[in-house]
């Protein structure tokens, strides 16, 4: 009778024991320090990973990078040696167009466009010298700078023709 009693006083009214749970039935864990080291290690790693690859995939980034930067050097290096090398070329050729000598043929040429320039009163367009010695325009561009006797001015009604002057002490008087 006295269960009655007792189980009549705890379901009579509301009681605050009712929402909670009894002390028996609350699930508890035990764990040693190595345990709880274990799990925090396995915590970290899982929280990290996604870090990790994200690193690794940068790194692959910056070695590819170096790849081209080592390359893209290279390739300047040789375009910067070939630029040298040309322009060393070009010294050594215009140096030995300096010092050519006339050729015979070229002499010929000399002596003919004074005689033609003479005919024509010591001054004559350049084009209409040209093409009355059938001479192509670097042909003809080189013989006029190996000619010391002669003049070469802009036409001054037309600057974009030149006129061809023999030097005053060569001109014949009339």
């Amino acid at each position: 009778m006295s269960e009655i009693a007792v189980a009549k006083i705890n379901t009579f009214g509301t009681s605050p024991k009712a929402d909670v749970e009894s002390p028996s039935e609350e699930v508890v864990f035990i764990l040693n320090s190595g345990q709880l080291s274990i799990l925090i290690t396995k915590a970290i790693e899982k929280a990290i990973e996604p870090l990790q690859d994200h690193v690794k995939d940068l790194e692959k980034i910056v070695a590819a990078q170096g790849e081209q930067i080592t390359t893209l050097t290279s390739t300047q290096e040789q375009d910067v040696n070939r630029i040298c090398l040309d322009i060393a070329y070009d010294r050594q050729r215009l140096a030995r167009l300096e010092k050519v000598e006339l050729q015979p043929l070229q002499k010929d040429r000399g002596e003919i466009l004074r005689a033609l320039i003479a005919a024509n009163g010591g001054k004559m367009l350049a084009k209409d010298a040209r093409q009355k010695m059938h001479l192509s325009k670097n042909r003809f561009s080189e013989l006029l700078k190996i000619c010391n006797f002669i003049e070469t001015k802009p036409l001054h009604s037309d600057r974009r023709k030149d006129i061809i002057i023999l030097k005053s002490e060569l001109v014949p008087r009339s």
